[in-house]
């Protein structure tokens, strides 16, 4: 295989599988731990440091109000603050275990309610997580590859003249897939397949999706040497407009992440977790694939399923993961934060025990165990959505080789370097293997 430059291509990649960082507003609120490294030894008092500026100036004479407490959980101080020519320090509090306290701050100016978050973490790579690991996991997922393997792939590649270029072609991609619970049936995975022109082979990237629904187009990846599958979870063709993405995701795909969480046969992620096992199916299928270097990479929900593919998959080769998205769900269960989609923060009674113990098949944490792979990840301290309470708890579950990028500032948004660094480590790792 051909070398291949390392890539600028990030903007590209950031639109499908992590939010971008948010723009700026016209006053801006930062909250940092009074503590430089953002981190405390158990037992200490953890207090924060408050700017508000307008015009990049320190904004005063106004009230502010806050919150502080666990992570996720109902807040322990409630306060107003008044600014002045200095930053507002705020008195915080301690914890007795592992975790994260966060501090959000509220404030209303010129008719607009702008807000800002912090978080510290206490020893957060002693966290542990709470999920349940069924004794039967290895099983259920073996079970549930044996049947997608009886299943013909049957591809159907439509090159799309409008995305391909005098470098790569692309090809809209249509693959069956199992519907969950109902083996004698099928759905369908689609995605958009870049495949670089020229000499091969050449090694993949699977790109595994964000939450949402949504179209994808091309990856200028391919133009640097790289095969890219990217794919939609939702057995629908990826090609579509708009408006057809949007009345699904306000319609009938509204809170998919949940659906039939009670039956662990049929819960939504079945089908989607198997789908991406078909993609990589797919691409060592391709006669341009050099048959060995393959990588996953994704964030939020994509995180999860960039960790879950290569665990499930020994075809995978290494992984990238931002903020992963379905670990530690239960931590809501068990007095603290649970990972997106959050299913566990007001479960009724009922249902309580038969979701946790079916989130178990599920949660990152399980698949995050049974890595034999190096993985890239990074996340912030700041992100409401996937807790890092819960994604420490992912990590530290990780005894496959790994490294963990903190850019603590962060939320669930990401920085052009976070990008620029994963990338490389893609570029490396696949040189590394040819």
């Amino acid at each position: 295989m051909k070398n291949f430059r390392i890539l600028g291509l990030f903007a590209f990649m950031a639109f499908s599988l992590v939010s971008a960082q948010p723009n700026k507003q016209f006053v801006e609120i930062t909250v940092v731990p009074v503590e430089n490294d953002w981190v405390y030894d158990i037992g200490v008092r953890a207090d924060f440091k408050i700017t508000v500026t307008k015009n990049g100036r320190l904004l005063s004479g106004v009230e502010l109000d806050y919150e502080i407490g666990l992570e996720g959980m109902p807040a322990t101080i409630k306060k107003t603050g008044k600014l002045s020519d200095k930053p507002l320090i705020v008195k915080g509090i301690e914890l007795k275990d592992p975790g994260f306290v966060r501090c959000e701050v509220t404030l209303n100016y010129l008719g607009k309610k702008y807000r800002g978050i912090g978080a510290a973490g206490y020893e957060p790579y002693k966290i542990k997580p709470t999920v349940n690991n069924p004794s039967d996991f290895d099983g259920f997922w073996d079970a549930a590859k044996q049947e997608l393997a009886k299943m013909p792939m049957e591809p159907r590649m439509t090159l799309q003249p409008n995305l391909s270029t005098d470098a790569y072609d692309v090809y809209h991609v249509r693959l069956n897939n199992v519907m969950a619970g109902h083996w004698r049936n099928h759905s369908y995975v689609y995605g958009m397949l870049s495949v670089p022109k020229g000499e091969g082979p050449f090694p993949a990237n699977l790109s595994v999706p964000g939450a949402g629904v949504r179209s994808y187009g091309s990856d200028e990846r391919a133009r640097d040497g790289i095969i890219s599958f990217k794919i939609g979870i939702h057995g629908i063709p990826v090609n579509l407009g708009d408006e057809i993405y949007d009345a699904l995701g306000n319609g009938a795909l509204g809170g998919y992440s949940s659906y039939n969480l009670g039956d662990k046969d049929k819960y939504y992620y079945k089908r989607v977790y198997l789908g991406c096992i078909r993609a990589v199916d797919f691409i060592y299928s391709l006669p341009q694939f050099d048959g060995e270097n393959l990588i996953v990479s994704g964030g939020s929900q994509g995180g999860a399923l960039s960790i879950v593919t290569a665990a499930l998959d020994d075809r995978v080769k290494g992984l990238v993961s931002f903020y992963p998205a379905l670990s530690d769900m239960t931590g809501y269960l068990n007095g603290r934060v649970g990972g997106w989609p959050h299913a566990f923060k007001n479960v009724k009674t009922e249902l309580r025990d038969v979701w946790s113990t079916n989130a178990g098949y599920y949660d990152v944490v399980n698949f995050a165990k049974r890595l034999r792979v190096p993985g890239w990840y990074s996340w912030g301290y700041n992100d409401p959505v996937c807790p890092p309470t819960t994604t420490f708890a992912v990590y530290n579950s990780i005894s496959a080789p790994k490294e963990l990028h903190l850019f603590e500032e962060t939320g669930h948004w990401t920085y052009p370097e976070q990008w620029e660094m994963a990338n490389t480590w893609i570029t490396l790792k696949l040189n590394r293997q040819n």
